[in-house]
């Protein structure tokens, strides 16, 4: 039973939110943020540098956690979040811009560890993977406010969408006032489980998985702003779509426990991947509006039914004294797969035809997903 008030529940799923936003709060508004900071050539790295960035202190991230506790080191990435996060504005040219995106993702990774460890310190068993199902609606929530909030902003000023990021500092007072600085402790079978499990079962599948899928997921937000853009799309449009993809997001996490129930992981996961395939092959032929709609729900789909499952399953297999390296090591598989988005552009010919070479490698990755977890 978890001792966390309504207000200390919602700081947590709060702080999740800031996972997506690292990136999502240039997305709509990359082409003209990107020519102000003088970095037009490479627009893209601007979204996926943060994955960059937490790819590298994931493993410095871990042994924090396990050494100072998950509670002073959320507290500590909080605070640099913002600092890092509003002061982008004001830094100009590759160099300066690109180090500042990176750093930002640093932080970014140690306040997912951070706060997945904070959940499995007061929620167990069936009862976690609700919440953690609920911190992949807030991820996803957090999208759908700051897409929808950065495209408006993008509007006004070139440079508003930055002080976004402030809010960081605003969950920081919440979590210091609502949530407490202590470790839950629980006697039942899934601890034990995981005690047994951690050496048993190794994490290196759930770790490529979650890589995979992140790549999968953040090929079509990286391309997306470009494609549609060619398209007569403005920003705030293809923030507004970006956010109806969360959006989707959002309402299938909720429904994550329900899926689990029936289909236990091997299922989960591949219906996961096989919407990850669909969603691509109906980007590629998204010629008109219902078909670029029926995109962003199978999309969405994917995302709601794989990350948060991903979380689950690492905190259910590893002991608790591993918990925050484990889920570092998630955290890093997960930026990485964002980061190796920003190579999509190399892929030569039309923009579209990424969508047909991300469907196919989802497709390749739903069977061999298959047969891995038959094994």
């Amino acid at each position: 039973m978890n001792t966390l008030s309504f207000f200390g529940r919602l700081t947590l799923l709060c702080i999740a939110s800031l996972t997506i936003m690292v990136g999502a709060v240039v997305a709509p508004g990359l082409s003209g943020i990107s020519e102000a900071l003088g970095v037009a050539g490479n627009a893209s790295l601007l979204i996926t540098l943060p994955a960059l960035g937490a790819v590298i202190f994931a493993p410095f991230s871990g042994r924090l956690i396990d050494r100072f506790g998950a509670y002073p080191c959320t507290l500590v990435a909080l605070l640099l979040y913002g600092i890092l996060g509003v002061s982008g504005q004001w830094f100009f040219g590759p160099a300066e811009v690109f180090i500042n995106r990176m750093l930002l993702g640093g932080t970014a990774t140690l306040l997912m560890a951070g706060g997945t460890t904070l959940i499995s310190q007061f929620y167990s068993g069936h009862e976690r993977l609700k919440m953690i199902a609920k911190q992949g609606m807030a991820i996803e929530i957090g999208g759908v406010l700051v897409l929808f909030a950065g495209g408006q902003l993008t509007i006004m000023g070139w440079n508003l969408p930055f002080y976004l990021y402030l809010i960081a500092i605003a969950f920081l007072i919440m979590l210091a006032l609502s949530v407490p600085n202590k470790k839950a402790v629980h006697s039942d079978s899934s601890t034990n489980q995981a005690q047994e499990q951690v050496t048993s079962e190794p994490l290196l599948f759930v770790y490529l998985s979650a890589c995979v899928a992140m790549t999968l997921f953040f090929t079509a937000i990286v391309v997306l702003p470009l494609s549609m853009k060619d398209a007569g799309y403005n920003a705030d449009k293809i923030g507004l779509f970006l956010a109806f993809i969360s959006l989707i997001a959002v309402v299938t996490a909720h429904f994550l426990p329900r899926v689990h129930l029936r289909w236990k992981n091997q299922g989960t996961l591949g219906l996961a991947f096989a919407f990850y395939c669909l969603s691509h092959a109906a980007f590629y032929h998204a010629d008109s509006l219902p078909m670029l709609l029926l995109s962003g729900l199978l999309s969405g789909m994917a995302f709601g039914l794989s990350i948060p499952l991903f979380n689950h399953i690492t905190v259910e297999k590893s002991a608790p004294t591993e918990r925050g390296k484990n889920l570092s090591y998630l955290a890093m598989a997960i930026f990485l797969g964002q980061f190796l988005t920003s190579f999509v552009e190399l892929i030569p010919g039309d923009i579209s035809l990424v969508y047909a070479v991300a469907g196919l490698g989802a497709g390749v990755y739903f069977f061999c997903a298959l047969i891995i977890f038959k094994k």
